[in-house]
């Protein structure tokens, strides 16, 4: 059960089903990012996912899941292969870059939700990759 809800959400996130990813986090999600401050709930967590589709187009490959033996955390190693659509402030600026950058994530999952996403990439990989 729980690398399905791992697997569906990451399906959806390829899919840019933000609703999708919605559906799989519980009401009081903690959204961990690789730089700034944690999100709380579930409303934090669709406006990152809309800024997200906005400012960058990605899809995650080569994809490794590994979940605990109760079911209650997971992780997955991935490449984030993306384009840079439009400046987020404080980044350099958008042009259409495109980008491969190795990624993971760490999760927490109660009662068939995910209650914790912790996302972590290379930013000054990503900030080299978009500045040349």
């Amino acid at each position: 059960m729980s690398r399905d809800i791992i697997e569906r959400y990451f399906a959806a996130f390829n899919a840019g089903d933000g609703d999708g990813m919605l559906a799989l986090v519980s009401d009081d999600v903690e959204h961990h990012v690789n730089q700034g401050a944690v999100r709380h709930g579930r409303a934090a967590f669709a406006e990152f996912c809309a800024h997200m589709g906005v400012s960058y187009r990605e899809e995650l490959r080569d994809m490794v899941i590994f979940v605990n033996d109760d079911g209650t955390r997971a992780a997955a190693e991935f490449t984030v292969h993306g384009e840079y659509l439009q400046t987020d402030p404080g980044l350099p600026e958008a042009r259409g870059q495109r980008y491969v950058l190795p990624a993971g994530s760490f999760f927490a999952l109660k009662d068939g939700r995910i209650t914790r996403v912790t996302t972590y990439y290379n930013l000054e990989d990503w900030i080299a990759q978009v500045s040349q």
